[in-house]
């Protein structure tokens, strides 16, 4: 089993920045969940979400693919309710949610049209989807060498299953059938700036990944990498992450599940 430790710190880090505070809130108001509505968080990892959906009296259900997050989330939460699951097939009955939720999660999907019908399938009629993500092929990184950090984004970008999958979310949602003629598939773009030293962790990742992918040198990597450091010294970092967020209905007649 691999050791998600340090993800689960980076995690936490990004996860109680102002930016990703006021995102995670956003998504909670555009499922429009009443008290007691059973909510579901696809991918919920350590569990913050669904703590801050249970806050706002839902039904939060976490639901994960790996044991050790979801023993992280049970430690951290003993009261909630975690899950092991996937996206494919998660451990809910047919309608039992109100709402549907998934952070990041959508990039890392071989099939995301499979795990929108298993969404349709959980979800009961007029119940709210609401996916969050960003798109890998355009972090915006200031730097020196602006070629090498092109270079680094793609690169790193083509080792993500589906770098591109949150521009596409719009077209997957109204592909799986969800919205209804007066309800369309919302989008919105929310932009996270970084210029401290808290990502300095994702920035040294990327070149670390990279390389070992073989796309840099070692020297290349070292560089980039010093540059990124030196800048966060010196309060002079500078990250921009586009992130998307697609909301719909599950409309009524809309096929429930594969």
């Amino acid at each position: 089993m691999p050791d998600h430790t340090e993800l689960i710190r980076l995690l936490d880090l990004a996860d109680a920045l102002p930016s990703a505070v006021t995102l995670r809130a956003r998504s909670y108001e555009l499922l429009r969940l009443r008290p007691g509505d059973t909510a579901v968080d696809v991918g919920c990892g350590a569990g913050r979400a669904v703590t801050e959906l249970n806050d706002r009296k839902a039904a939060a259900v976490g639901v994960d693919v790996s044991e050790e997050m979801i023993s992280v989330a049970r430690r951290r939460r003993p009261d909630a309710d975690f899950r092991v699951g996937d996206a494919y097939e998660l451990p809910l009955g047919d309608h039992e949610a109100a709402g549907y939720r998934a952070d990041k999660v959508f990039h890392e999907l071989d099939d995301p049209a499979r795990a929108l019908a298993e969404a349709g399938r959980v979800l009961a009629p007029g119940g709210r989807i609401v996916l969050v993500g960003q798109d890998w092929d355009t972090l915006v990184i200031d730097s020196d060498e602006p070629g090498l950090t092109r270079t680094i984004v793609h690169a790193r970008a083509d080792l993500v299953t589906r770098p591109r999958a949150a521009r596409g979310y719009r077209n997957l949602l109204l592909a799986a059938g969800f919205g209804e003629v007066e309800v369309e598939v919302e989008v919105e773009v929310h932009v996270g700036v970084f210029t401290g030293g808290t990502m300095l962790g994702m920035l040294t990742g990327l070149a670390a990944a990279v390389h070992a992918a073989g796309a840099i040198t070692r020297e290349q990597r070292d560089a980039w990498t010093g540059e990124q450091t030196r800048r966060a010294e010196q309060d002079r970092l500078f990250l921009a992450l586009p992130l998307f967020l697609a909301s719909a209905t599950r409309g009524r007649g809309q096929p429930a599940g594969r």
